[in-house]
Parts: structure tokens; C-alpha cells; sequence
């Protein structure tokens, strides 16, 4: 269509979720596509083979990769809906907290989906159905392919931590999530201020696969109701607009609890991911919310604590001066400046 990005994806997809929430908010033409059928076909080349996957109305290639891809709009269009907070520290708290969310928050996805059977019954056979076009689309051939993809993930669990011996410490990250926005989200209320961020986008990307696979959407119903139906708002904000927070007012209980959570489980991570790759170890071991908990290193991550460490250095000094207490308090501090 001319003029209109296309937005290839999923609606199992924490990340296709996430930035077609973005492409909403910000009122960019879009399509969204699923990614079955011709789409498939059409992306097969397309590298890495991950979705969300854009393609804008004078693009020559595919982009992926839905955090770059959010940077990219906001180069690409000033419509006064940036997703990216104007003051600065305010901007590198919502990055990261869109990183926890990508790259912490997905673990807690990833074990409620394929740990429990309810869950990998429910989710293998929407992910199916979702894929298997009209001319093969009887139920035993979306059943067959749900089993398949079912023992595909199951069989990754371990590569991202989701063991019985993690179990612990994912399940309590994801209850420390919904207990930390429970007492503020809602409509028109977001962490920083009456429109959303970044952090915001990429908390409702875990958010909305979890509170739509059977155990932990019944978590959340029962333990965090204000955050399921802030989730279902988060879905189409189109209509939504308003201000970032002034410098004046006090950062919200919900972002400084969010910290301490990043400070006890996704920094501390990262720190002991990037000294096993520099080490050549086989695994990540460290403790974790007073927890053991052991996965093999993952290199990538090792560039997602390099890109936070470098974001902080580089803010402006006197926009350092002025969060570093709260980076102090909640103890992120000693993980991003060392």
C-alpha cells in the first residue's frame, strides 16, 4: 500500500506486539501482516529470521529488531508523539527499563508459555493456527505443527534460563513487575508522566503475551487487576495524548521500584553474563533475589549492557547529577557507572 509502512509479525509476538502498539500511538500509516502464507514466502531472505519485520513505503530492505526499529521512526518522523521522554535522564531511565522488559521480563514469557502444559497446550496451538494458511488449515494439520513447535521451544528452554531451578526467580520477577504497577498504571497514566515511553512499550510487550497464555493471565487478574486492563488499553493508544512529567514532580513510586528490580535481577545478570563470555565459561552463575540461578552466557546481552553503560556515560553531566541519587537509592548505580 502506498505510503504505509508494513509491519510483519505475529500476535503471539511479545516484540511484534510492542511495536505495533508504537506504530498505533504514534499514528504512522502501517499495515500489520501475519507472517504465514506469500508473507512468509516473501521474508524468507530476510535476516535475521526475526519478527517484528518493517518495511517502509521507500525502503529497499526488511528492518528487524523492534527496539532499533522504534529509534529509527523517531529519526524518521517529528510529529510530536515521540515515544522518547524530552529530559534526558528521564529518557535513559525508560531505556532502561524497555531493555529489562526485552531482555529479563521475556524469560518470565518464555517459562509461563512452555513450562507449565496448559500453557504449551494453549500456545503451541494459537501460534499454529495463527500459521497454517486456509488450504492446509484442518485441525489435525494445526495440531501436528503445535506439537512440533511445542517440542522446538521446550527444548530451547534451557538456552534462556527457563529450568526447574530457575523457576523461582523468573516466577518472582514477573509477580514483582505486576506488583510494582499495580499501584499506579491506568488510563491516561503511564511511568512518566500522561503519555508513554519506551519503557512503557516495552513492559506491554511481555505484558500482553502474558496476561493472554492461561496461567499467567490468571496471575494477573488476581493479583494486578489495574495492570491487565492498563494492558488491554496499551493495545491502541491512538487516541491517547498528553505530557511527559515536569523536572518538578517526583519520579513515581511504580519507575523507582521498577529500578530496584532491574538492580537485583537484569543488571546484576548482565555484569556476571559479560565476565563468562570474557572468561570462556560455560555458564552463568550467580545469585539472584537471595537464588542460585545458572544459564549458559549469551553473547548478545553482553552488547545490551555495553549499549546501557555507554547511554549513562554519555548523558549530559548535569542530567547524570540529577538521577544519579535515584540510581543510588535503588542501587543501579554501581552496575552502570563501574
Amino acid at each position: 500500500m502506498d505510503g504505509h509502512y508494513r509491519v510483519v509479525g505475529g500476535l503471539g509476538s511479545p516484540y511484534s506486539m510492542k511495536l505495533r502498539s508504537v506504530f498505533r500511538y504514534r499514528r504512522l500509516p502501517h499495515i500489520f501482516e501475519m507472517r504465514n502464507g506469500t508473507v512468509r514466502e516473501e521474508t524468507s531472505q530476510v535476516r535475521p529470521q526475526i519478527i517484528p519485520m518493517v518495511r517502509g513505503p521507500e525502503d529497499a530492505s526488511w528492518m528487524v529488531d523492534s527496539t532499533p526499529i522504534i529509534y529509527e521512526l523517531e529519526d524518521r518522523h517529528d510529529n510530536g508523539r515521540s515515544v522518547l521522554p524530552d529530559n534526558p535522564g528521564d529518557r535513559f531511565i525508560a531505556e532502561l527499563i524497555e531493555d529489562f522488559a526485552d531482555e529479563w521480563l521475556t524469560k518470565a514469557m518464555f517459562h509461563y508459555r512452555w513450562y507449565y502444559a496448559t500453557d504449551r497446550d494453549f500456545s503451541a496451538f494459537w501460534i499454529a493456527t495463527d500459521q497454517v494458511t486456509s488450504a492446509d488449515g484442518s485441525r489435525s494439520n494445526r495440531r501436528a505443527f503445535a506439537d512440533q513447535i511445542s517440542e522446538r521451544q521446550v527444548s530451547r528452554m534451557p538456552l534462556v534460563g527457563c529450568t526447574d531451578e530457575n523457576k523461582p526467580v523468573i516466577e518472582r520477577s514477573y509477580e514483582a513487575v505486576l506488583d510494582a504497577l499495580e499501584s499506579h498504571v491506568g488510563f491516561g497514566c503511564f511511568l512518566f508522566g500522561s503519555r508513554p515511553s519506551i519503557g512503557d512499550f516495552g513492559l506491554f510487550g511481555q505484558l500482553k503475551t502474558l496476561g493472554d497464555d492461561p496461567t499467567p493471565q490468571w496471575l494477573m487478574r488476581q493479583r494486578s487487576p489495574t495492570v491487565c486492563h492498563w494492558v488491554r488499553q496499551m493495545d491502541d493508544l491512538s487516541g491517547i495524548s498528553g505530557e511527559w512529567r515536569s523536572e518538578s514532580e517526583q519520579i513515581p513510586k511504580a519507575v523507582a521500584t521498577l529500578l530496584e528490580l532491574c538492580a537485583a535481577t537484569y543488571l546484576p545478570f548482565l555484569a556476571a553474563n559479560a565476565k563468562a563470555i570474557d572468561a570462556g565459561a560455560d555458564t552463568v552463575d550467580l545469585e539472584i533475589l537471595g537464588l542460585p540461578f545458572s544459564q549458559p552466557p549469551f553473547r548478545y546481552q553482553t552488547k545490551c549492557y555495553s549499549r546501557l553503560k555507554s547511554l549513562y556515560t554519555n548523558l549530559p553531566a548535569a542530567d547524570r547529577q540529577r538521577i544519579d541519587p535515584l540510581l543510588e537509592q535503588t542501587d543501579c548505580i554501581r552496575w552502570l557507572a563501574g
